[in-house]
């Protein structure tokens, strides 16, 4: 996986690696990394804002964090993004602590979760970014800001090569498509509240000066913005050049939303708790609880099988229900070959027809398909085939997935089709189909499905 396709969630691999061999390899020990990092995360962030503001902001803004649907998501997802989202806030935490406080080993601090977040995934590289807008903008003196430029250059130093490499291997991120209205929006709905945040008196405020350090103009609002539009605009300007936005590589920039919703939420309660005679730490779990009602339906559907895009799990179980009827297995684009990779005990008995080496005699992931006239005279030899693909109109881009569109049109009659969550599988017969209910029967979904992955 690394040496060809993932290097840059290399360091995720191996941790995970090493979290199977100790507590097996269950659901379970799959999702908690991501669970205990995002609440990680969450109070982190808390501390920041208590640092910069008030306590009740603080505790807010962690509290905002953690009902964010995307976070919310990705806490309960077995990916490395929840990690990435640990590591960046832990390294604004040190940050802020290092700007008030500094001395050798917060600075060392800070390079090590810079660090561990860019290997996680080197788009936490932006965070590195919107924090040197921080220190432009706080000015904090020649020491101080030869010491964070020294750190920020070693983390990316010693992230360069991840890096490099990586871009190697950019195919895997070749379906990302072009930016949308939608997603522009999205960016800019978020930074403009974040903004409009910003211009609260209590954003502003200069943090309150520890032991002797000398003054700084550190404040939430410096702190926060930056770290909430630095990755997200910018991500989009560079996904004008070459798609590449996706919310999880920028999840990080929610932390400064949430900082400043924490400020904003602070307010309100403070006047609403004034006006009431009552405490503001008080109405903080009614405003939460309130968030969480209002996002209900969302939050809910995050935990159900609906909210999964590509159940490989389900194309696999059809297959299963129809390879004792069928010769051989063609996928369409070849990369649809990990749905046996999963769950090979459902291809079991089912000749790959375009496979000339599999992944072990071949020294790659997925294999290597024939030539084009060899696959053409596999199929031709096969009676009944299934097609594993993708939903909707095929879109093949290459020689040999042009060949096998082109035979199994020419030369065989769809009899089935079942659409399950961003696969498809067809069963093609030489000839007309001998089955009830004549050719090109529809079925969708699948009549056993496995647990959720």
């Amino acid at each position: 996986m690394v040496g060809q396709v993932d290097v840059v969630h290399g360091l995720y691999y191996a941790v995970m690696h090493g979290v199977f061999a100790v507590f097996g390899d269950s659901l379970v020990t799959l999702r908690l990394p991501s669970v205990l990092a995002t609440a990680t995360a969450c109070g982190l962030t808390a501390l920041v804002g208590a640092r910069l503001s008030t306590g009740t902001a603080g505790t807010a803004a962690g509290l905002a964090l953690a009902v964010v649907p995307a976070v919310q998501e990705h806490a309960q997802e077995g990916r490395p993004y929840a990690l990435v989202l640990a590591f960046v806030v832990l390294a604004t935490w040190l940050l802020v602590s290092a700007l008030e406080r500094p001395d050798g080993r917060r600075w060392a601090g800070y390079v090590v979760a810079t660090l561990i977040a860019a290997w996680l995934n080197w788009f936490s590289l932006f965070a590195l970014v919107a924090h040197g807008v921080t220190m432009v903008c706080v000015r904090p003196g020649r020491t101080r800001l030869v010491r964070w430029t020294l750190a920020a250059s070693g983390a990316v130093a010693a992230a360069l090569p991840v890096i490099l490499t990586s871009r190697t291997q950019s195919s895997q991120v070749s379906w990302i498509k072009p930016l949308g209205w939608s997603t522009v929006l999205g960016v800019l709905i978020t930074v403009t509240v974040a903004a409009l945040c910003t211009r609260l008196p209590q954003a502003r405020e200069v943090a309150r000066p520890r032991a002797e350090a000398p003054p700084t103009r550190l404040n939430l609002a410096v702190v926060a913005l930056p770290l909430c539009a630095v990755p997200q605009v910018g991500l989009v300007l560079i996904s004008l050049v070459k798609p590449l936005y996706v919310t999880r590589y920028v999840l990080f920039a929610y932390v400064g939303l949430a900082l400043l919703i924490g400020v904003l939420l602070g307010v309100v309660l403070a006047t609403i708790a004034a006006r009431f005679r009552t405490d503001a730490r008080v109405l903080l779990p009614v405003a939460v609880t309130l968030a969480l009602l209002t996002l209900l339906p969302f939050e809910l559907r995050l935990r159900t099988e609906e909210s999964r895009i590509d159940d490989v799990l389900s194309a696999a179980a059809r297959v299963g229900d129809v390879r004792d009827t069928a010769d051989g297995v063609l996928y369409i684009p070849a990369a649809r070959r990990d749905t046996a990779l999963v769950s090979p005990q459902e291809f079991a008995g089912l000749r790959d027809l375009a496979l000339a080496q599999g992944p072990v005699a071949s020294g790659t992931l997925k294999g290597i398909e024939a030539e084009p006239r060899d696959i053409e005279r596999a199929m031709l030899g096969a009676r009944r085939i299934v097609l594993v693909t993708d939903p909707g109109p095929r879109q093949a881009d290459t020689v040999r997935d042009l060949t096998k569109q082109r035979v199994l049109r020419e030369r065989f009659v769809r009899c089935s089709a079942s659409v399950a969550r961003g696969r498809q599988v067809d069963l093609y017969e030489r000839g007309k189909c001998h089955r009830a209910g004549g050719p090109a029967t529809l079925r969708t979904g699948s009549a056993r499905r496995g647990p959720r992955g």
